[in-house]
Protein backbone atom coordinates (compact mmCIF):
# COMPACT_ATOMS: atom_id res chain seq x y z
CA UNK A 1 0.00 0.00 0.00
CA UNK A 2 3.00 2.29 -0.30
CA UNK A 3 3.56 2.47 3.46
CA UNK A 4 7.12 1.39 4.46
CA UNK A 5 6.33 0.71 8.13
CA UNK A 6 3.60 -1.50 9.63
CA UNK A 7 0.35 0.29 10.35
CA UNK A 8 -0.37 0.89 14.03
CA UNK A 9 -3.54 -1.17 13.82
CA UNK A 10 -5.46 -1.28 17.10
CA UNK A 11 -8.92 -2.50 16.07
CA UNK A 12 -10.24 -5.08 13.62
CA UNK A 13 -13.95 -5.46 12.84
CA UNK A 14 -14.84 -8.92 11.56
CA UNK A 15 -17.48 -8.41 8.88
CA UNK A 16 -19.91 -5.56 8.34
CA UNK A 17 -23.58 -5.93 9.33
CA UNK A 18 -23.22 -9.70 8.99
CA UNK A 19 -24.58 -10.84 12.36
CA UNK A 20 -27.41 -13.31 11.89
CA UNK A 21 -26.13 -14.60 8.58
CA UNK A 22 -25.79 -18.37 8.29
CA UNK A 23 -22.03 -18.81 8.72
CA UNK A 24 -21.11 -15.60 10.53
CA UNK A 25 -20.59 -16.98 14.04
CA UNK A 26 -18.41 -19.90 12.92
CA UNK A 27 -16.29 -17.77 10.61
CA UNK A 28 -16.06 -15.02 13.24
CA UNK A 29 -14.60 -17.42 15.82
CA UNK A 30 -11.95 -18.62 13.33
CA UNK A 31 -10.84 -15.05 12.64
CA UNK A 32 -11.03 -14.12 16.32
CA UNK A 33 -8.82 -17.02 17.41
CA UNK A 34 -6.27 -16.51 14.62
CA UNK A 35 -5.92 -12.76 15.16
CA UNK A 36 -5.69 -13.06 18.94
CA UNK A 37 -2.95 -15.70 18.65
CA UNK A 38 -0.85 -13.56 16.31
CA UNK A 39 -1.74 -10.10 17.65
CA UNK A 40 -3.11 -10.38 21.19
CA UNK A 41 -3.19 -6.60 21.69
CA UNK A 42 -5.53 -5.92 18.76
CA UNK A 43 -9.13 -5.28 19.82
CA UNK A 44 -11.70 -7.37 17.95
CA UNK A 45 -15.11 -5.94 17.04
CA UNK A 46 -18.10 -8.18 16.42
CA UNK A 47 -21.02 -7.26 14.17
CA UNK A 48 -23.51 -8.52 16.76
CA UNK A 49 -25.28 -5.98 18.96
CA UNK A 50 -24.62 -6.49 22.67
CA UNK A 51 -26.58 -3.49 23.94
CA UNK A 52 -29.73 -5.44 24.85
CA UNK A 53 -28.77 -9.11 25.21
CA UNK A 54 -25.51 -10.85 26.20
CA UNK A 55 -23.36 -12.05 23.32
CA UNK A 56 -22.71 -15.77 22.80
CA UNK A 57 -19.12 -15.31 21.58
CA UNK A 58 -15.98 -13.52 22.82
CA UNK A 59 -15.20 -9.97 21.67
CA UNK A 60 -13.62 -6.75 22.87
CA UNK A 61 -16.21 -4.43 21.34
CA UNK A 62 -19.50 -4.78 19.50
CA UNK A 63 -20.55 -2.75 16.48
CA UNK A 64 -23.74 -0.68 16.59
CA UNK A 65 -25.26 0.93 13.49
CA UNK A 66 -28.40 3.04 13.26
CA UNK A 67 -29.92 4.95 10.34
CA UNK A 68 -33.41 6.14 11.12
CA UNK A 69 -35.87 9.05 11.34
CA UNK A 70 -35.27 12.18 13.43
CA UNK A 71 -37.94 11.37 16.01
CA UNK A 72 -36.66 7.84 16.47
CA UNK A 73 -33.02 8.86 16.85
CA UNK A 74 -34.00 11.59 19.33
CA UNK A 75 -35.80 8.97 21.43
CA UNK A 76 -32.68 6.79 21.29
CA UNK A 77 -30.80 9.28 23.49
CA UNK A 78 -31.64 6.76 26.26
CA UNK A 79 -30.68 3.67 24.22
CA UNK A 80 -27.68 2.73 26.38
CA UNK A 81 -29.10 3.78 29.77
CA UNK A 82 -30.09 0.20 30.59
CA UNK A 83 -27.22 -1.59 28.87
CA UNK A 84 -25.28 -3.90 31.17
CA UNK A 85 -22.12 -2.40 32.60
CA UNK A 86 -20.39 -5.79 32.34
CA UNK A 87 -18.79 -7.25 29.24
CA UNK A 88 -17.70 -5.64 25.95
CA UNK A 89 -18.34 -1.99 25.16
CA UNK A 90 -20.07 -0.51 22.13
CA UNK A 91 -18.50 1.05 19.08
CA UNK A 92 -21.28 3.16 17.53
CA UNK A 93 -19.50 3.21 14.20
CA UNK A 94 -22.39 4.33 11.97
CA UNK A 95 -25.26 6.61 12.93
CA UNK A 96 -27.27 9.28 11.14
CA UNK A 97 -30.77 10.52 10.45
CA UNK A 98 -31.72 9.48 6.92
CA UNK A 99 -34.70 9.70 4.60
CA UNK A 100 -37.05 12.66 4.25
CA UNK A 101 -36.04 14.10 7.64
CA UNK A 102 -32.44 14.43 6.49
CA UNK A 103 -32.64 15.80 2.96
CA UNK A 104 -29.00 16.32 2.06
CA UNK A 105 -28.18 17.49 5.59
CA UNK A 106 -30.90 19.31 7.55
CA UNK A 107 -31.09 21.07 10.91
CA UNK A 108 -33.77 18.56 11.95
CA UNK A 109 -31.38 15.66 11.39
CA UNK A 110 -28.58 17.44 13.24
CA UNK A 111 -30.72 18.11 16.34
CA UNK A 112 -31.77 14.47 16.62
CA UNK A 113 -28.14 13.39 16.21
CA UNK A 114 -27.06 15.86 18.89
CA UNK A 115 -29.53 14.33 21.35
CA UNK A 116 -28.32 10.83 20.45
CA UNK A 117 -24.69 11.89 20.97
CA UNK A 118 -25.55 13.38 24.36
CA UNK A 119 -26.97 9.98 25.26
CA UNK A 120 -23.72 8.32 24.18
CA UNK A 121 -21.69 10.86 26.14
CA UNK A 122 -23.73 10.18 29.29
CA UNK A 123 -23.16 6.44 28.81
CA UNK A 124 -19.48 6.66 27.95
CA UNK A 125 -18.71 3.94 30.48
CA UNK A 126 -20.27 1.46 28.02
CA UNK A 127 -19.84 3.32 24.71
CA UNK A 128 -16.16 3.31 23.81
CA UNK A 129 -16.24 5.17 20.47
CA UNK A 130 -18.66 6.79 18.04
CA UNK A 131 -18.46 7.97 14.44
CA UNK A 132 -20.93 9.62 12.07
CA UNK A 133 -21.30 8.01 8.67
CA UNK A 134 -20.63 8.79 5.90
CA UNK A 135 -18.03 11.51 6.48
CA UNK A 136 -17.29 12.89 2.97
CA UNK A 137 -19.15 13.18 -0.34
CA UNK A 138 -18.13 14.63 -3.67
CA UNK A 139 -21.10 16.68 -4.87
CA UNK A 140 -20.44 15.43 -8.41
CA UNK A 141 -20.73 11.80 -7.34
CA UNK A 142 -23.34 11.77 -4.60
CA UNK A 143 -24.46 8.21 -3.81
CA UNK A 144 -25.75 8.61 -0.26
CA UNK A 145 -27.64 11.23 1.72
CA UNK A 146 -26.75 12.85 4.00
CA UNK A 147 -22.99 13.24 4.55
CA UNK A 148 -21.08 15.33 7.08
CA UNK A 149 -18.76 17.20 4.67
CA UNK A 150 -19.55 18.08 1.05
CA UNK A 151 -16.82 19.04 -1.44
CA UNK A 152 -16.04 19.48 -5.11
CA UNK A 153 -12.80 20.38 -6.90
CA UNK A 154 -12.52 23.80 -5.24
CA UNK A 155 -15.17 24.18 -2.52
CA UNK A 156 -16.16 22.55 0.75
CA UNK A 157 -18.77 22.99 3.46
CA UNK A 158 -19.99 21.17 6.53
CA UNK A 159 -23.60 20.11 6.95
CA UNK A 160 -25.43 20.88 10.23
CA UNK A 161 -24.50 17.32 11.28
CA UNK A 162 -20.84 18.29 10.92
CA UNK A 163 -21.31 21.30 13.18
CA UNK A 164 -22.92 19.09 15.83
CA UNK A 165 -19.67 17.11 15.98
CA UNK A 166 -17.79 20.30 16.89
CA UNK A 167 -19.82 20.62 20.10
CA UNK A 168 -18.28 17.35 21.31
CA UNK A 169 -14.60 17.96 20.52
CA UNK A 170 -13.75 18.41 24.20
CA UNK A 171 -15.75 15.39 25.37
CA UNK A 172 -12.96 12.81 25.01
CA UNK A 173 -11.15 12.62 28.34
CA UNK A 174 -13.46 15.12 30.00
CA UNK A 175 -15.15 14.49 33.35
CA UNK A 176 -18.84 13.76 32.90
CA UNK A 177 -21.11 15.27 35.53
CA UNK A 178 -24.44 13.78 36.58
CA UNK A 179 -26.86 16.05 34.72
CA UNK A 180 -30.59 15.64 35.35
CA UNK A 181 -33.67 17.57 34.23
CA UNK A 182 -36.47 18.33 36.67
CA UNK A 183 -39.49 16.04 36.43
CA UNK A 184 -41.68 18.87 35.12
CA UNK A 185 -39.20 19.66 32.31
CA UNK A 186 -40.30 19.29 28.72
CA UNK A 187 -39.71 15.83 27.23
CA UNK A 188 -38.26 17.64 24.21
CA UNK A 189 -35.07 18.41 26.18
CA UNK A 190 -31.91 16.30 26.43
CA UNK A 191 -28.91 17.61 28.39
CA UNK A 192 -25.42 16.70 29.61
CA UNK A 193 -22.63 18.42 31.55
CA UNK A 194 -18.86 17.97 31.59
CA UNK A 195 -15.82 19.72 32.99
CA UNK A 196 -12.90 20.19 30.62
CA UNK A 197 -9.59 22.04 30.56
CA UNK A 198 -8.77 24.33 27.66
CA UNK A 199 -5.25 23.49 26.44
CA UNK A 200 -4.84 27.00 25.01
CA UNK A 201 -5.59 29.13 28.08
CA UNK A 202 -5.23 26.48 30.80
CA UNK A 203 -8.64 27.36 32.22
CA UNK A 204 -11.21 24.85 33.46
CA UNK A 205 -14.74 25.11 32.11
CA UNK A 206 -18.09 23.53 32.83
CA UNK A 207 -19.80 22.74 29.53
CA UNK A 208 -23.55 22.21 29.59
CA UNK A 209 -25.14 21.02 26.35
CA UNK A 210 -28.90 21.04 25.80
CA UNK A 211 -31.01 20.02 22.80
CA UNK A 212 -34.45 21.60 22.58
CA UNK A 213 -36.24 19.38 20.06
CA UNK A 214 -39.55 21.14 20.61
CA UNK A 215 -41.25 24.05 18.85
CA UNK A 216 -41.40 26.31 21.94
CA UNK A 217 -38.76 28.34 23.75
CA UNK A 218 -37.80 27.00 27.18
CA UNK A 219 -36.55 28.96 30.18
CA UNK A 220 -34.02 26.80 31.97
CA UNK A 221 -32.54 27.28 35.44
CA UNK A 222 -29.15 25.59 35.72
CA UNK A 223 -27.85 24.34 39.05
CA UNK A 224 -24.50 22.61 39.63
CA UNK A 225 -23.94 20.88 42.96
CA UNK A 226 -20.92 22.35 44.75
CA UNK A 227 -20.66 25.35 42.41
CA UNK A 228 -21.10 28.87 43.77
CA UNK A 229 -22.80 30.83 40.95
CA UNK A 230 -20.80 33.89 41.97
CA UNK A 231 -17.60 32.04 41.01
CA UNK A 232 -18.61 31.97 37.33
CA UNK A 233 -16.74 34.57 35.28
CA UNK A 234 -19.08 36.25 32.80
CA UNK A 235 -16.17 37.63 30.75
CA UNK A 236 -14.81 34.18 29.92
CA UNK A 237 -18.09 32.28 29.63
CA UNK A 238 -19.73 31.68 26.25
CA UNK A 239 -23.02 30.48 24.82
CA UNK A 240 -23.02 28.65 21.47
CA UNK A 241 -26.26 27.93 19.62
CA UNK A 242 -27.03 25.89 16.51
CA UNK A 243 -30.44 26.72 15.04
CA UNK A 244 -32.12 28.21 11.98
CA UNK A 245 -35.42 29.65 10.78
CA UNK A 246 -36.61 26.37 9.29
CA UNK A 247 -36.11 22.81 10.49
CA UNK A 248 -35.25 21.64 6.98
CA UNK A 249 -32.68 24.37 6.35
CA UNK A 250 -29.43 23.07 4.86
CA UNK A 251 -26.00 24.44 4.03
CA UNK A 252 -24.71 24.69 0.48
CA UNK A 253 -21.77 26.01 -1.53
CA UNK A 254 -23.72 29.26 -1.92
CA UNK A 255 -24.58 29.47 1.80
CA UNK A 256 -22.00 27.29 3.56
CA UNK A 257 -22.90 28.58 7.03
CA UNK A 258 -26.64 29.07 6.76
CA UNK A 259 -26.91 26.59 9.66
CA UNK A 260 -23.80 27.02 11.80
CA UNK A 261 -23.01 27.67 15.48
CA UNK A 262 -23.37 31.24 16.73
CA UNK A 263 -21.31 32.18 19.79
CA UNK A 264 -22.42 34.92 22.20
CA UNK A 265 -22.11 35.81 25.87
CA UNK A 266 -24.58 34.07 28.20
CA UNK A 267 -27.55 36.20 29.20
CA UNK A 268 -26.82 35.78 32.90
CA UNK A 269 -24.01 33.38 33.75
CA UNK A 270 -24.17 34.10 37.46
CA UNK A 271 -27.92 33.62 37.85
CA UNK A 272 -27.60 30.48 35.67
CA UNK A 273 -30.93 31.27 33.99
CA UNK A 274 -30.96 30.65 30.24
CA UNK A 275 -33.37 30.74 27.32
CA UNK A 276 -33.37 27.82 24.90
CA UNK A 277 -34.65 28.69 21.45
CA UNK A 278 -37.10 26.35 19.69
CA UNK A 279 -35.43 23.60 17.66
CA UNK A 280 -31.94 24.39 18.89
CA UNK A 281 -28.74 22.86 20.22
CA UNK A 282 -27.10 25.08 22.83
CA UNK A 283 -23.80 24.78 24.67
CA UNK A 284 -22.79 26.85 27.69
CA UNK A 285 -19.10 27.04 28.58
CA UNK A 286 -18.92 28.47 32.09
CA UNK A 287 -15.50 29.68 33.22
CA UNK A 288 -14.80 29.42 36.92
CA UNK A 289 -12.71 31.92 38.91
CA UNK A 290 -10.79 28.96 40.31
CA UNK A 291 -9.61 26.03 38.22
CA UNK A 292 -10.76 23.57 40.88
CA UNK A 293 -14.37 22.43 40.82
CA UNK A 294 -15.98 21.50 44.11
CA UNK A 295 -18.42 18.62 43.82
CA UNK A 296 -20.39 17.17 46.72
CA UNK A 297 -19.53 13.61 47.68
CA UNK A 298 -22.81 12.16 46.45
CA UNK A 299 -22.43 13.85 43.06
CA UNK A 300 -21.45 11.08 40.67
CA UNK A 301 -18.99 11.60 37.85
CA UNK A 302 -17.05 9.56 35.33
CA UNK A 303 -14.58 10.13 32.52
CA UNK A 304 -16.06 10.51 29.07
CA UNK A 305 -14.41 8.64 26.19
CA UNK A 306 -16.60 9.69 23.26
Amino acid sequence: MGHPEPFDLKYVAIGNEDCGKKNYRGNYLKFYDAIKRAYPDIKIITNCDGSSLPLDHPTDLYDFHVYTSANNLFSMSHKFDRTTRQGPKAFVSEYAVTGKDAGTGSLLAALAEAAFLIGLEKNSDVVHMASYAPLFVNSNDRRWNPDAIVFNSFQVYGTPSYWVQRFFTESSGATLLNATLQKDSSNSLVASAITWKNSEDGQTYIRIKVVNFGSNSVNLQISVDGLDPNSVKLSGSTKTTLTSANLMDENSFKEPKKVAPNQTLPEDAQEMSVLLLPHSFTSFDLLKESVSLRITEDYSSLVSSI
